[in-house]
């Protein structure tokens, strides 16, 4: 699922094919960066929880990402469309890469998600065990 293309340092980085974000190009390419190699397999897991996470869980993301390009908005002239429903955010935002670092517990499920929006602002999220905990501008510092 990941194509690893830097393995030459104890992080490693790779690309892979969302199946629910685009990138900045309007494909489906995010990357992916691993803390330390030897959690590749854990890495592996964590994409493949991103691109089959629920419905009502991308909703929710959706949700947040408006509130967040409403309230963090770098781009005063920008204006949010109306919306016909919570996924239309996509068309405003893109996705650039997954962040997994080393977990303290392998059955849990961590990562952040990076991106931007049309409103100016980087904006991330971070999925734990299939519940989003946090969507905003500081997703790395939330992300520990």
């Amino acid at each position: 699922m990941i194509e690893w293309y830097n393995t030459q340092n104890e992080s490693w980085a790779g690309r892979f094919e969302s199946k629910i974000f685009l990138d900045d190009m309007g494909g489906n390419m995010l990357e992916v960066y691993l803390e330390n190699s030897k959690f590749a397999g854990y890495a592996e897991k964590c994409i493949e929880n991103l691109n089959s996470l629920p419905d009502s869980l991308i909703i929710q993301i959706c949700v947040s990402l408006i509130n967040s390009a409403e309230q963090d908005k770098a781009d005063d002239s920008f204006e949010l469309p109306k919306l016909n429903n919570a996924k239309d955010i996509l068309n405003y935002c893109w996705f650039t890469a997954v962040y997994v670092n080393s977990p303290e517990d392998e059955n849990v499920i961590k990562y952040v998600v990076e991106g931007e929006g049309d409103w100016g602002e980087v904006v991330g999220f971070v999925i734990e065990n299939n519940k989003l905990v946090y969507t905003g501008v500081e997703y790395l510092e939330n992300s520990k």
